[in-house]
């Protein structure tokens, strides 16, 4: 028994492979559950003679190891694996070296697990999620889905305005060095543990246990949680979230800062970081975006939106539309509901709203949404409203007194992530809502109790207002909008318009006017259509744009003879200029590469403090590349630096750019690097 116990050897390169916990580095065990894994022992004095030589080994989890929790189990030798449970069998002919397969169940809790063989050898290693493993709740059939949703480490996240999606890179780095630890750490910091050890750490066996903790943890909120939320331009303390190119620098500085939340987030952020999480435990995520996403704070499933007499928001209600927000999605069973939700669940990590307490939401079932299931679990009634709400807009007249105005807003719109194995968007909206005006949406609504949709009849207005806009809006450019407004009544009609701009964050939050017209006077002869031009000019809304490049039109059409209201509005966003990068050289393993990386300076006024970052995973060592500009870039002029990197890793990586100036902001730009052996 122990006494013949030399030495042994855990086969941590050899066993990690196996288990594609390889790029996690092969200094420490890795491996997933429902899988076997071969350590060597060497014997002291003679030879393993089986059926002679007895060996028990004990595996035991987190602080307060139970059997009955599933957080500890004793076992002995036997002939052959057993995939369902704890076991141990021999496969090395009698020899002084035996080779000993191990596995664990398929629903053992993931973590960091101590094995003791016989009396005298204490193992460490870390167990994770197995959506290889048919038995395993995390389990996925497509080696294409698998690649793309739990070894990725780099992706795009979809931005801007349902009319102008920005698709950004982001290095999702969830085999860096030293992110596993990180992630380990947010299990063990998190509230749950901290009051009951010995129960959180059997209830890790459980990944919607393990997301619901994870969407309370990658906020800062309730707990000592990695990211802080700020939603104004002024991140004093931090830096702007869209400075963030990848996860690994938010979760290492959040390791290595005693858990002091990492200053600042927003929404693609709180959902990217939770997204390396996941998929560094092993469970498949994806991390989504849904155009005109209502925050609906009471619950009614209506949005109520108040503008005053020109047309402009007024801030009366905390329920808002953002103009994108994102979301993940993990993949599971979901045996604590009936038959038929399993698949993608939502989750939600940026702090919007309380769910038992604690700012965290999800994970619910996309059918479940689709479906009007509002009782299921977790969190239903918030993310239906984020896809299904109903926005009734409001005139706030100078006297007090309000009235309804015929306004057209629709809510969830190109539901988007990226697609498997390449970088075009795959549209999902049809996985949170089914077709507008079909049976089954009908059917979706009443079950969700949702009247005023329920209730909603197609009014054909006399007069119709639209915002066309130019093809193209430059940042820097001077450009026209246009408010178009059509009389369809066989009467002739005498209306005021109000043409208005002005600068807004990606959440709803309204900045300074960026130009203004008011007209008293339109005349409608009957079936006529006019156009009317706003000129954005660079010299008005350079100084008001915030980093999201917003800026928001409202035309408000007013009818003096019935004294109705119509209203359009309309997000419109500012084109970055497009950062280039070409490598120089041949691309393989461990050899120095070049990228030469270029922006034009857009603006008709001079770039100082022109810096561009560098990163990726398995190209840039885990670090970010910072190259400084000394000189200024004239307007027209080119900014231009080379970067030296060397990947370690075959395959194709993301290499993500950032350049950031005092005129123009974050611009984001990436390369496909694809590395031979």
């Amino acid at each position: 028994q122990a006494q013949y116990l030399l030495a042994w050897d855990l086969e941590c390169e050899f066993n990690n492979t196996d288990h594609r916990t390889e790029l996690n580095g092969v200094e420490q065990l890795i491996v997933r559950r429902g899988q076997p894994f071969t350590i060597n022992l060497h014997l002291r004095s003679g030879e393993y003679q089986p059926g002679g030589s007895a060996l028990d080994l004990t595996v035991e989890t987190g602080p307060q190891p139970s059997d009955q929790y599933g957080t500890r189990a004793s076992f002995g030798l036997i002939d052959q694996i057993d995939t369902s449970r704890w076991s141990a069998a021999v496969t090395s002919p009698p020899g002084d070296m035996v080779s000993l397969s191990i596995c664990s169940p398929p629903d053992a809790p993931i973590g960091r697990w101590r094995l003791t063989l016989g009396q005298g050898g204490l193992v460490e290693f870390v167990l994770l999620y197995n959506p290889w493993c048919t038995g395993d709740v995390v389990y996925m059939d497509s080696e294409e889905k698998l690649t793309e949703y739990v070894l990725a480490q780099d992706g795009i996240i979809y931005r801007g305005s349902w009319k102008y999606l920005i698709p950004t890179p982001w290095n999702f780095g969830q085999f860096e060095d030293g992110i596993l630890e990180a992630c380990l750490r947010i299990l063990e910091m998190n509230p749950k543990c901290l009051r009951n050890p010995g129960k959180d750490a059997s209830g890790r066996k459980n990944p919607i246990y393990v997301s619901r903790v994870l969407s309370a943890m990658v906020n800062c909120n309730d707990d000592k949680g990695v990211l802080l939320g700020r939603w104004t331009d002024d991140y004093d303390g931090g830096v702007s979230p869209l400075s963030w190119k990848g996860s690994v620098e938010i979760l290492r500085n959040w390791d290595t800062n005693a858990c002091q939340p990492v200053r600042f987030g927003q929404c693609w952020v709180f959902a990217a970081v939770a997204c390396s999480v996941s998929r560094a435990l092993g469970i498949p995520c994806r991390v989504v975006t849904n155009y005109n996403s209502a925050h609906d704070t009471n619950s009614n499933l209506v949005i109520e939106r108040y503008v005053d007499e020109n047309g402009q928001l007024v801030q009366k209600s905390k329920d808002m539309i953002w103009n994108y927000h994102c979301w993940v999605e993990n993949w599971m069973t979901r045996p604590d509901l009936k038959p038929g939700y399993d698949g993608w669940q939502a989750m939600d990590p940026t702090p919007q709203e309380k769910s038992e307490g604690v700012y965290c939401c999800g994970p619910i079932p996309l059918k479940a949404i689709k479906e009007g299931e509002l009782t299921y679990k977790y969190d239903a009634p918030f993310v239906f409203a984020e896809v299904n709400a109903d926005v009734h807009t409001f005139m706030k007249r100078e006297d007090g007194s309000t009235e309804k105005i015929i306004s057209s807003v629709q809510v969830g719109l190109k539901i988007s992530t990226k697609s498997v194995g390449s970088d075009r968007r795959e549209d999902i909206t049809h996985l949170y809502k089914y077709p507008e005006g079909s049976d089954e949406e009908r059917e979706a609504f009443t079950k969700a109790n949702h009247q005023n949709k329920l209730l909603k009849q197609q009014t054909n207005a006399g007069l119709l207002i639209a915002i066309k806009v130019s093809a193209e809006m430059k940042k820097g450019c001077d450009f026209d909008v246009f408010a178009v407004v059509m009389n369809n009544t066989p009467n002739g009609k005498k209306c005021r318009l109000v043409f208005g701009s002005r600068a807004v964050s990606y959440n709803g939050i309204l900045g300074e006017n960026c130009g203004f017209k008011d007209l008293l006077n339109v005349e409608l002869a009957p079936g006529e259509e006019k156009r009317v031009p706003l000129r954005m000019n660079y010299s008005k809304y350079a100084e008001n744009l915030t980093e999201d490049n917003l800026i928001r039109l409202a035309a408000l059409l007013l009818d003096y003879g019935t004294r109705e209201a119509y209203l359009a509005v309309r997000n419109v966003v500012l084109e970055n200029p497009e950062i280039k990068v070409r490598i120089l050289g041949e691309p393989k393993e461990n050899r120095k590469l070049v990228a030469e990386i270029t922006l034009q300076n857009p603006l008709p006024v001079p770039l100082q403090n022109c810096c561009f970052t560098v990163e990726g995973s398995n190209l840039t060592g885990g670090q970010i590349i910072t190259e400084k500009l000394n000189s200024t870039v004239e307007p027209g002029q080119d900014a231009k630096v080379k970067i030296y990197f060397t990947p370690t890793h075959s395959g194709q990586r993301k290499l993500v750019v950032d350049f950031d100036s005092n005129k123009l902001g974050h611009v984001k730009g990436y390369r496909n690097v694809i590395i031979g052996k």
